[in-house]
């Protein structure tokens, strides 16, 4: 047969995705599957996680934070497990309009965040979709044996503990929607820039792995808003927690959002996207916890604590509880 014995979707992984895929166990990116050995006495850890052009990010949304996103809510999902990332696979699922532009910008952001935070491809999947993109990332990592930490250890008297801060990226999103609203919620531009940023580019905690690995007795990544995730933790856990919405970690940003309209803090505690490691862990330990986390110069706050009971209630200043009218981000 003549011609070129590759096919286009040979091409476009030779071109863009080969030369990411630099850990001997890829094999290239010729094999069906990749190869991975965890160092003696490790657990390996798997999480999976997608994004889907119009309900995760916007179609106008650059390539490369489009792929650095996809990535790093999988990182975040690590490091809420006190695991060490050790490469991913992808699954890339394009519509005809993405050309060569915006895959040279995608190959070039997963590239850099490949090797900015040690978790290199390892293979993965290419299509050809009528709908919306949507990509896939299976990310794998590796933590001492009998080490990784579940949502189900909180007991009662654990200290809650939240890295970072929450309700940037939600508020983010609702900014990114409507411009007009950082008139109404009296931001400046650069506390506007830095709500649309945290939406665009998380921040996951890898480096606060050891931390959560030392100190918690429970950890969860915050990805569908920090109330309905501590709810999913306390179920796990058959407990309840009490959180002192005062001592909630907010941004200067967000904090001046919510001083304009006082009803987005549920926004913040329920919009998801944070990627931030909420935590549990006895009194005892959380000055250690700090100190390993800011040492990673990744901030950690008290924010609550482990109770008897059932469910997750957010205290305002005066004890009294607030209430939702939706407890999380669901896409159901």
């Amino acid at each position: 047969m003549g011609g070129d014995p590759q096919s286009g979707e040979d091409r476009l992984i030779a071109r863009y995705f080969r030369p990411l895929a630099r850990h001997p166990g890829a094999l290239g990116l010729v094999d069906d599957a990749a190869i991975l050995s965890p160092p003696e006495g490790h657990d390996v850890v798997l999480t999976t996680d997608g994004v889907i052009a119009g309900v995760h990010f916007f179609a106008t949304d650059p390539a490369d934070a489009v792929a650095a996103k996809a990535l790093r809510i999988n990182l975040s999902d690590l490091a809420a497990k006190g695991a060490e990332p050790a490469g991913f696979l992808l699954s890339l699922a394009l519509p005809q309009d993405f050309g060569e532009d915006w895959l040279a910008g995608f190959a070039r952001g997963l590239g850099a965040d490949a090797d900015r935070y040690k978790c290199p491809l390892l293979g993965g999947d290419t299509d050809r979709i009528p709908g919306p993109a949507v990509i896939s990332i299976t990310a794998i990592g590796f933590v001492p044996h009998g080490k990784m930490v579940k949502r189900s250890g909180a007991r009662v008297g654990d200290v809650v503990v939240v890295t970072g801060t929450i309700g940037d990226s939600a508020l983010g999103v609702r900014l990114r929607r409507t411009p007009t609203l950082a008139a109404q919620w009296a931001l400046d531009d650069a506390a506007g820039d830095h709500l649309t940023r945290r939406y665009l580019l998380p921040e996951p905690r890898n480096a606060a792995a050891l931390a959560v690995r030392a100190h918690a007795s429970a950890a969860i990544d915050i990805s569908d808003g920090l109330a309905g995730d501590l709810a999913k933790l306390c179920r796990a856990s058959g407990v309840a927690a009490e959180i002192s919405v005062s001592s909630l970690p907010l941004s200067d940003a967000a904090r001046r959002a919510v001083a304009a309209d006082a009803s987005l803090i549920e926004t913040a505690l329920t919009g998801g996207d944070d990627y931030e490691i909420l935590c549990t862990m006895p009194p005892e330990d959380v000055a250690s916890f700090r100190a390993v986390a800011e040492a990673a110069a990744v901030q950690a706050a008290e924010i609550g604590l482990i109770v008897r009971g059932e469910g997750a209630r957010f205290l305002d200043a005066s004890g009294a509880a607030l209430t939702f009218s939706r407890g999380s981000y669901s896409h159901f």
